[in-house]
């Protein structure tokens, strides 16, 4: 009797000393934390696991989901109990076979068990709430402004616009309803979509600090809608809601080659609001857009995200988005149709002002003429701070780069706008002390602003650089020994940054369009360095909005129609192909490849209408080559092939053999044609070049000769002087092909050069972002050379997806130890949480230490002429040491989770 009491002691011990082992954290909702607000029909759960032990490994989780923070503490789950499912999976656990009700918040906590089947204690509970779900759970209706001419206190302007003959703009409106609630509220929500843009207020407080909302989509199939949980703004009494509308790319007047002035989908800026408020008494109330609504002009009296946005302070209602105000003069709203597109949930990330940047210094080029240099190109705009007379006009203008004599330079950013009027902005002041304004509707690229129009000589604290971009989390980070690697570093994250605004586009100043070849260029390197799934997967469905029939799809997304004549092709298409591919390689979602699967498919079957004889002649080539130009076919071809490969891989995932016998058969075609056309004796592709070379390497086109064709393409690289001689795809592939194949080395001298054609020639130059020219001409903000970070997370720090178990299920762990390195350090957050590696020399000494994450292992490649002690133990003698084995140059072997510090001797 004693010996069982005391069994029972010792088993309630050890059971309160697991939870200390284990914790179950970071739970998100399709990759979302507590997210708002979704439509996702199952939604999937992800959990981390952190383990004091090593080798920790799931052996089953279970579940609760439960309609009340209440019920989940007590471990009622009155909505879901999974109960005990034996899996190791713990990302992307779909909840489903339960029916999901609009509004409805739902939390949730899990717990697991290790592969002793020892059970740990429950997380943190977190929830989700869905968004609206069914047409009719909205009964908002659309409304706009009168245009122009129909407010009479415009008749004057309309008289002289037509005079003048200018284009009638009209203000950005502002929308306000003013509405009693009568008791304590426990609950209120607001759906809100307002196209372009909206800037969305409660008693005159700011509703969130998203900014340039929603995201931009293909307005005649997709509108987006944001979710606000404004419980602690609503107050018992009269409450007013309030909204100002820009022109955003819905309402995209501006005249430029792209063609978004002659969209399908433009109009007028519309309104479709919806507040919904629950009482502590159970009534609700249900606050919507509609004809009852005011509407008036505000003092945003031009907007245009390309040319910039005009204020005049001197127009402003002071007190009309509070209560209390006389709205009685103010018109009622018109309802309109609205945009045609399907209302969905917006789940990517909303742009943000992340930064504030103080001039660096401040210069007078002319008198009167003052120009800002922040030290950093950025996208955004800047914030003014003024004191002048009333009426005073202040002008803003931005560029990226200045002219010989000091003033900014916006010839290459306005050269396909009509007028060539961009980035600028005007502030005309009400008088009567410090004035603070920046804009609501637009966003610029730039380093450099010019102002004129100061009643006296500025201070630095004039203008404040507001950087805006998706506010991602980041996912990793990477520094090393080389400062000038760190400054490439920084500028491939400054350029991706700018280059993400509700949609990955080229450039911010001059385009600020979705080309799909930079986009997949990048995607790899913006997956290692910040949280983006959502983000991507928005914009996936963006293309699949954009496919015509045929299975074509433009070169820029979204497209007014402008890119299925010119820009598109396999290089800059497989965007919809590759970053599915990638999104299943680094998260391990499937869900993205199923989605887009038969988009694929009808793609690629499109592009066989395009070949002849296998061979692809259509789309742009290395675009942006240093000197050496490789014919576009090579990578048309090339890009056709890896297209068919991948369907082939995606149809053998989801048990389509048919398809995956079709299009694997199609890929060994490709490849037969391809290597029947452009490979020559001696390993040699095309002409020679560095792009043709890397590319039949990085793509897996070569055949018994690839150790020809890379001492091939190390001899065209020594011929350049160790320097790359590419475009935007050919450098992509260079690095790779060259550090897949041994030669991390010379890989490692082409990314530290300083001169032409380099990264570090641009750095010399004072870069902070990636440019679009080796030359330094043209943009001075593009990501397309960006896929240089992933190299340095894969080939310094050495950490890259098992392409067997996605999604860092298996972490494949092979640096290259530089002898010009010191130390180097990464770390990046995966789904499974913290992959860490970092390597330092001492004398012959190299000590790497690497943190695999709870329910992952790592394979370890390391180089053979070496001793390895891990954890000062002879690898052949270590308990976690795993499948150890000899291949190639290199010894490999598995590690368990856990933290360990291999050295090597």
């Amino acid at each position: 009797m004693k010996k069982s009491i005391v069994f029972c002691i010792i088993l309630q011990l050890s059971w309160c000393l697991l939870p200390a082992q284990v914790t179950v954290k970071n739970l998100s909702v399709e990759y979302l934390a507590n997210p708002v607000g979704i439509d996702v029909e199952e939604p999937r759960l992800s959990w981390t696991i952190e383990s004091k032990n090593r080798e920790f490994s799931q052996s089953a989780y279970q579940v609760l989901v439960a309609s009340s923070p209440d019920k989940l503490d007590e471990g009622t789950a009155d909505i879901w109990d999974s109960h005990k499912v034996l899996s190791a999976n713990s990302v992307l656990v779909p909840f489903t076979n339960h029916p999901l009700h609009s509004r409805q918040r739902y939390y949730w906590k899990v717990r697991v068990w290790d592969e002793k089947g020892n059970a740990f204690s429950y997380s943190e509970g977190a929830f989700w709430e869905m968004g609206l779900l069914k047409n009719t759970d909205w009964q908002a209706k659309w409304i706009s402004a009168p245009l122009v001419y129909d407010w009479a206190s415009f008749v004057a302007r309309r008289k002289l616009l037509i005079k003048e003959g200018e284009k009638e703009i009209s203000p950005a409106p502002q929308f306000r309803r003013s509405f009693n609630v009568p008791k304590k509220a426990v609950k209120a929500t607001l759906y809100i979509s307002g196209v372009g843009y909206n800037v969305p207020c409660l008693n005159g407080q700011g509703i969130g600090d998203q900014l340039l909302d929603p995201a931009f989509t293909r307005y005649d199939k997709t509108v987006l809608y944001s979710t606000y949980d404004v419980l602690q703004t609503i107050r018992s009494g009269e409450n007013v809601l309030s909204v100002v509308l820009g022109n955003g790319w819905y309402n995209m007047f501006t005249k430029a080659v792209w063609g978004f002035d002659h969209a399908p989908w433009r109009n007028e800026p519309a309104l479709l609001a919806q507040l919904e408020i629950t009482n502590e008494d159970g009534s609700t109330q249900v606050i919507v857009s509609d004809e009852t609504w005011k509407v008036a002009p505000g003092p945003i009296i031009f907007n245009s995200i390309r040319q910039g946005e005009s204020y005049d302070a001197g127009k402003e209602t002071p007190g009309w988005n509070k209560p209390g105000f006389n709205d009685k003069q103010w018109s009622p709203p018109l309802e309109v149709r609205g945009p045609l597109g399907i209302l969905k949930a917006q789940m990517i990330q909303p742009v943000k002002a992340t930064d504030q940047l103080v001039p660096k210094t401040i210069m007078q080029p002319q008198p009167g003429l003052y120009v800002f240099d922040l030290g950093k190109a950025i996208a955004g705009y800047a914030r003014l701070k003024i004191s002048a007379p009333a009426g005073t006009e202040i002008t803003l203008r931005y560029a990226e780069r200045l002219s010989k004599d000091g003033r900014v330079d916006q010839q290459d950013i306005g050269q396909h706008v009509e007028n060539h009027l961009v980035q600028t902005d005007k502030y005309i002041c009400k008088g009567g002390g410090v004035e603070t304004w920046n804009p609501s509707f637009v966003y610029h690229g730039f380093q450099y602003i010019e102002v004129s129009g100061l009643p006296a000589n500025p201070g630095k604290e004039t203008i404040t650089g507001i950087v805006l971009h998706t506010a991602m989390e980041p996912a990793g980070s990477f520094e090393c020994s080389n400062q000038l690697f760190n400054s490439i570093q920084q500028a491939a994250l400054n350029s991706y940054q700018s280059n993400f605004m509700g949609y990955p586009t080229d450039c911010p100043q001059r385009e600020k369009n979705g080309w799909t070849g930079d986009a997949h260029l990048a995607a790899e390197m913006g997956l290692y360095n910040f949280k983006g799934q959502n983000a991507y997967t928005k914009w996936l469905r963006d293309i699949t909005d954009e496919q015509r029939p045929s299975g074509e799809i433009p070169a820029i997304i979204p497209s007014s129609g402008w890119g299925y004549f010119w820009g598109n092709g396999p290089a800059w298409d497989n965007a919809m192909v590759l970053i599915p591919w990638y999104l299943y390689q680094y998260s391990g979602d499937q869900r993205i490849l199923q989605q887009m699967y038969p988009h694929i498919k009808r793609y690629v079957d499109y592009l066989g209408t395009k070949t002849d004889n296998h061979l692809m002649k259509i789309g742009l080539g290395d675009w942006a080559p240093a000197k050496t130009k490789t014919p576009p076919e090579v990578t048309s071809t090339a890009y056709y092939y890896v297209d068919a490969l991948l369907l082939s891989k995606m149809a053998g995932l989801f048990g389509n053999d048919a398809d995956k016998e079709k299009y694997a058969e199609l890929a060994n075609k490709i490849k037969v044609a391809f290597n029947k056309q452009y490979y020559h004796q001696n390993g040699v592709y095309d002409q020679g070049s560095q792009t043709a070379l890397a590319c039949a390497i990085y793509q897996g086109l070569t055949g018994d000769d690839l150790d020809k064709t890379v001492a091939a393409l190390v001899a065209a690289v020594k011929n350049s002087d160790d320097h790359l001689d590419c475009g935007i795809l050919g450098t992509k592939y260079l690095l790779h092909a060259l550090s897949d194949n041994g030669h991390s080395d010379m890989a490692y001298k082409i990314v530290n050069q300083r001169s032409f054609p380099s990264w570090g020639n641009w750095i010399g130059q004072g870069a902070t972002t990636l440019w679009e020219q080796w030359d330094g001409s043209e943009s001075h903000n593009h990501i397309m050379f960006g896929d240089v970070s992933a190299w340095f997370y894969k080939n310094l720090a050495g950490i890259s997806p098992d392409t067997d178990l996605p999604g860092f299920k298996l972490i494949r762990f092979q640096p290259y130890f530089s002898p010009d390195l010191a130390w180097v350090k990464a770390a990046h957050q995966s789904m499974y949480g913290e992959i860490a590696a970092g390597w330092s020399r001492k004398n012959n000494l190299i000590s790497y230490t690497i943190t695999i994450p709870a329910n992952t292992n790592g394979n370890i490649i390391l180089p053979l002429d070496k001793k390895i002690l891990v954890d000062d133990i002879a690898l052949s003698k270590s308990k976690y040491a795993k499948k150890i084995h000899k291949e190639n140059d290199n010894i490999q072997f598995i590690l368990g989770s856990g933290t360990y510090i291999i050295k090597l001797k």
